[in-house]
């Protein structure tokens, strides 16, 4: 058996490289590049094997840890799994900055592999640089926190098991119903040890993504529990995006005269201009959807995971509904109390449209009134204007209306990705790109990179609030570096505006969720306005920006930034308390059961009758 000697670092980047997969006969390399912020625990170890060459690995220097892999987790989703960008940093603070960008992808079933340093496995310089030592266990580092975020850890402190240790994270990462986040945390001498690898786990390896087939059984399920349904509706998810079943599911829907409904994952599959897609459903859901839904009969999920936001906290559904959970992960085709067919989206559909033969639903005029009342409903949001400044709503619609057909829109966070479910009008297939599984703040910029990354041929606009601005836009930064221009529009409206709706929703005074300088005589954050001009902090990055508030602004922005060749920013000050209300649906909070507030008080009243409404299991 041939051997090539190399340090562990060296092996690992000779392995990534060889990755492959294939998937309906197309066979593409799994990884391209890797995101890295150096430091003394991996800038000796991976850094060198990077650097010496010998593999075609594209390094791109990221910014911020967590940021960098929310950039990779939208890369992955963009590419629809099928591809991911691997994140190296050091030890301490760098490896645990990328927790929450693990939550994230475990969260969304994204695959995501982290490569954090870690202390000496050798335990002899100890405790080094940014260690933290527990007394209780030498043994346990803080890349142990990895473990409650990801699906499969893995310490590697010898050499010789990084083997194994690729294996598995590649079978995870690949795994279209057990994915998510990876980790591979790495001992920094470790990193550099060598070991003699055999040349067999250094070649080129394919994985191959095979679809799994219905069960004769399940179908049988599945087609009678349909045929007795007199008015079901299909909650198309993210499933059917990555299994690259949305003709399919089209043809059945067309052909048996269902009504199909979109998850944050789910929507652009379908054309919204379809006349069977009634749009999001749920909590940011819309109208048309909502009361369809309700009055449903029959649930047909289809790749969804039936979040609490896509079941209104399961209040959504008549007590007398049942549901069909069409999933390739088992864990969530059992969801809602389901009877569960556990198989490839497409595969499932295919044979279910065939197997109900001349099966018609029983729907008239509903569909067709409730989509028509709905498109009057968003062109109303779209096109109204406020006095006293920009509503947010118009803002969005002046956007999306301008945007090309295969332009990408991508958020994450705040009353933006409801008012996107209810009102965005995806003009093409796989252009609307919400994380929504975790809303991480944060994500919209960063992943606004992953996406261009992806798609480099693509306008990519992401829409965030100020205050997911705050929280993480470094990568904003390494869009300039690289030449990738993104539109990042940020919708400002001085503050945390979709909790503080929460908040007052619920009874309480607005507190702590409106964006203002401390007051000397209250002691309170109640003084003035804290206004940024984000503009201006694009402009000290290298990028353009625009100070907008009004429509006209936005408009000669947006026609301005077409003719630009890298990042823009556009600082849009938006009305506060401007987004879309719910509509026909409930969230569950935890409203204070005991409170001086009679608002309080009665919102606790509320959640209690809303509860006895809900499917309890």
């Amino acid at each position: 058996m041939k051997r090539e000697r190399l340090t562990m670092s060296q092996a690992l980047v000779k392995f990534l490289d060889n990755q492959y997969v294939e998937f309906d006969g197309v066979e593409t390399k799994f990884v391209n590049g890797m995101f890295g912020i150096f430091g003394h625990g991996c800038v000796v170890g991976v850094g060198q094997a990077l650097e010496q060459g010998g593999h075609s690995l594209k390094f791109y220097q990221g910014k911020n840890e967590q940021n960098m892999a929310l950039a990779a987790v939208a890369y992955a989703k963009q590419m629809d799994r099928r591809a991911i960008i691997p994140c190296v940093s050091s030890i301490g603070p760098g490896a645990t900055n990328m927790v929450t960008a693990c939550g994230c992808a475990t969260a969304n079933r994204i695959p995501l592999l982290v490569l954090p340093g870690d202390t000496f496995a050798c335990r002899q310089p100890d405790p080094v640089l940014q260690q933290a030592e527990f007394f209780d266990n030498y043994g346990r580092t803080v890349t142990d926190a990895f473990r409650g975020v990801c699906h499969y850890f893995d310490r590697i402190e010898r050499p010789e098991q990084l083997m194994t240790a690729c294996i598995n994270a590649m079978r995870v990462l690949t795994d279209p119903a057990d994915t998510g986040a990876v980790c591979l945390a790495m001992p920094q001498d470790v990193e550099g040890e060598a070991y003699d690898y055999p040349e067999h786990f250094l070649q080129k390896r394919v994985w191959h993504l095979d679809r799994r087939p219905i069960s004769s059984s399940q179908l049988d399920r599945a087609v009678k529990l349909i045929k007795e349904a007199k008015k079901p509706i299909i909650v198309c998810g993210g499933g059917v995006r990555y299994s690259a079943a949305e003709k399919e599911l089209l043809a059945l829907a067309e052909k048996h005269n269902i009504p199909i409904s979109e998850t944050q994952a789910g929507k652009g599959i379908i054309s919204w201009t379809h006349p069977l897609n009634l749009g999001g459903i749920g909590v940011t859901g819309g109208k048309a959807a909502n009361v369809i839904g309700r009055d449903a009969d029959l649930i047909i999920g289809v790749g969804t995971r039936f979040t609490d936001f896509t079941t209104a906290s399961k209040w959504l559904f008549n007590k007398n509904r049942k549901v069909l959970g069409i999933n390739v992960c088992p864990f969530d085709a059992f969801k809602m109390d389901a009877e569960a067919v556990i198989a490839d989206a497409k595969e499932a559909v295919t044979a279910i449209d065939a197997a109900l033969g001349n099966y018609k639903t029983e729907y008239t005029n509903e569909i067709a009134e409730a989509k028509a009342e709905w498109d009057a409903i968003v062109d109303d949001y779209y096109t109204k204007e406020l006095p006293g400044g920009l509503n947010q709503t118009l803002a969005l619609g002046i956007i999306n209306e301008f945007m090309d057909d295969g332009d990408i829109a991508l958020g994450s966070a705040g009353s933006l990705p409801g008012d996107m479910q209810r009102l965005f009008r995806a003009k093409d297939c796989r252009t609307y790109h919400m994380e929504y599984g975790y809303s991480n703040m944060g994500y919209e910029i960063n992943g606004a990179l992953g996406a261009k990354l992806a798609e480099p041929d693509k306008e990519v606009y992401t829409f965030c609030g100020d205050g997911s601005f705050l929280m993480g836009h470094s990568e904003l930064y390494t869009s300039l570096q690289e030449g990738l221009k993104i539109n990042v529009c940020v919708f400002d409206n001085l503050g945390w505006g979709c909790i503080e709706n929460l908040q007052n929703n619920q009874g309480t005074d607005t507190f702590g969720t409106v964006f203002r300088a401390r007051n000397p005589e209250t002691g309170m954050l109640d003084g003035a306005d804290m206004t940024v001009d984000f503009a201006k902090i694009a402009e000290g990055y290298g990028a353009k920006g625009y100070s907008i508030h009004n429509s006209d602004e936005l408009r000669a922005a947006l026609e301005d930034a077409k003719k630009q060749d890298k990042s823009v920013v556009f600082d849009i000050k938006v009305l506060p308390q401007t987004m879309t209300p719910g509509f026909e649906s409930w969230w569950r909070v935890g409203v204070a059961e005991v409170s001086k507030s009679e608002r309080v008080a009665k919102a606790y009243e509320d959640m209690q009758a809303h509860i006895k409404d809900t499917f309890d299991y």
